[in-house]
């Protein structure tokens, strides 16, 4: 109602609904398609390939939070200023608001689920890593602090064909655990994008 209300007091004013809603539009949507692909074509590669598995790790569990709220937001926003009438304009046809169906529902199941569940079985990975570590270092009786590294963790998760240490049971049930989850919102994100680019 507020929103109506400022564009009835711009009406007045002299300018047409489409004059203000127009560059906010292509402002909103060009903040919103750039986020995305520059979040997941480019961020997120030059971070796992120029960042140690921790620290790549630390920025995906922060950076994704802020991205999924984003998306959210800006999609709303695009949504909510199409010219000529704003929302209003959706209503024409289906080919109007379908796009934004399928990006508004693919970017909430990334906020609300796949997101803070890959995120915590990301951390969950880690423990389990640590906890490995810490029981290898008390079953040598040697109980000096264990510096925690990406080789022994990726030994651990057993990334590495040919390493000596297998992974554990809990370790592989979080990797699936991860991989589905991780799989999902990828896919969500690239069904997301595609809506927006059709």
């Amino acid at each position: 109602m507020g929103f109506e209300m400022a564009l009835t007091a711009l009406a007045e004013s002299g300018l047409s609904r489409a004059s203000v809603l127009a560059p906010l539009h292509v402002l909103s949507y060009s903040a919103l398609l750039g986020a995305e692909l520059y979040q997941t074509f480019i961020m997120t590669k030059v971070c796992y390939e120029s960042l140690p598995r921790s620290a790549f790790t630390t920025v995906q569990k922060r950076l994704f939070p802020i991205y999924f709220r984003g998306q959210a937001a800006f999609l709303l926003l695009t949504a909510v200023t199409v010219p000529p009438h704003g929302p209003l304009t959706l209503q024409s046809g289906m080919d109007s608001w379908l796009p934004f169906a399928v990006a508004g529902v693919t970017a909430l199941l990334n906020l609300l689920i796949y997101g803070p569940r890959t995120r915590q079985i990301m951390v969950d990975r880690i423990h389990q890593g640590l906890i490995y570590l810490l029981v290898k270092s008390r079953a040598s009786a040697n109980f000096e602090v264990v510096s925690f590294s990406n080789r022994d963790l990726e030994r651990r998760e057993g990334r590495k064909r040919g390493s000596p240490a297998q992974p554990t049971d809990d370790m592989m049930r979080l990797n699936r655990e991860f991989y589905r989850n991780h799989a999902m919102s990828i896919h969500l994100n690239l069904i997301s994008i595609s809506a927006m680019i059709w």
